[in-house]
């Protein structure tokens, strides 16, 4: 296993779908083909220039017993929760928000035109972490480091760290995230170490990538809009094969090894907690 290459497993499609108040977008985790990548529980990406795709937004609504994370490409978001919190995501700002024991927000656009674009992900928490209080680590794009090769790729640095040796802002002991967004120039080949039997994927929204399963040629190629899940192994090695800058998400992170149980917008480890959760928020316990 040392110094092996991960291995593409199988391409994912994400679908069409659309949440809170008819925002629509393409749901690439938590879809009947790909209900979760342990830790990970949801991937959507969302991107359009249509108002009324999105302008609705995703009016108040419960989370309990994992983390959201929201990252900006284009566009802003207005948080707002129930205990006073409140703040804008802009372009390159990302949020990562620990619902724990119970939280109720709204993400809503803060414009009326333009262009929304980016993505929010689902981590599983473990279950001794479930039930802890909520709490954020939000950032400004000129807060996320950012790793610039002279060929012009450059990599944000959301969390975990890169082979060059850029570390990310986002802080979890639980999972240990890799969350980096890079872009990729024309011919050139990114390798990220990784722990062996983390879970890995990458989600490519444009351009043309292939996966190097071994040091000298490529293997399988992957089309914008597509998620590549990895197989186990020590290093991902990713080539860019289009004519101009590709662009992708590689998400990494430690399964817990858990039973899930989802109900919405709750995940628990068993239906007792699920329906716990249920009474708590109709009871106004969160």
């Amino acid at each position: 296993m040392e110094n092996s290459i991960r291995q593409l497993q199988q391409i994912y499609q994400g679908l069409p779908a659309s949440d809170g108040d008819g925002v629509k977008l393409t749901r690439i985790i938590g879809q009947p083909k790909l209900k979760n990548l342990d830790p990970f529980l949801m991937l959507d990406a969302f991107g359009t220039d249509q108002p009324m795709d999105y302008i609705g937004g995703f009016p108040p609504h419960p989370h309990r017993g994992f983390e959201t994370v929201t990252y900006l490409l284009a566009g802003k978001m207005r948080h707002r929760d129930n205990q006073g919190n409140e703040g804008v995501i802009e372009p390159g700002g990302v949020q990562w928000m620990t619902a724990g024991s119970g939280i109720v927000h709204s993400e809503m656009p803060e414009q009326e035109e333009g262009l929304l674009m980016g993505f929010q992900l689902w981590v599983n928490l473990p279950a001794s972490a479930k039930m802890t209080p909520p709490a954020y680590q939000e950032y400004t794009p000129d807060q996320v480091p950012q790793e610039l090769w002279p060929s012009g790729t450059k990599i944000k640095v959301i969390a975990g760290r890169t082979d060059q040796g850029t570390s990310g802002i986002i802080q979890n002991d639980m999972v240990h995230p890799t969350y980096l967004d890079v872009e990729l120039q024309a011919g050139e080949v990114f390798t990220q170490t990784l722990k062996p039997f983390e879970t890995a994927f990458f989600y490519l929204h444009q351009g043309q990538l292939a996966i190097e399963d071994t040091e000298q040629q490529s293997g399988s190629q992957l089309e914008s809009k597509q998620l590549g899940l990895l197989g186990p192994g020590q290093q991902v090695r990713i080539k860019n094969t289009d004519q101009q800058a590709s662009r992708f998400l590689l998400i990494a992170g430690t399964p817990l090894n858990e039973p899930i149980v989802q109900r919405g917008p709750f995940v628990m480890n068993s239906e007792a907690e699920i329906r716990q959760a249920f009474e708590d928020y109709h009871n106004n316990r969160f």
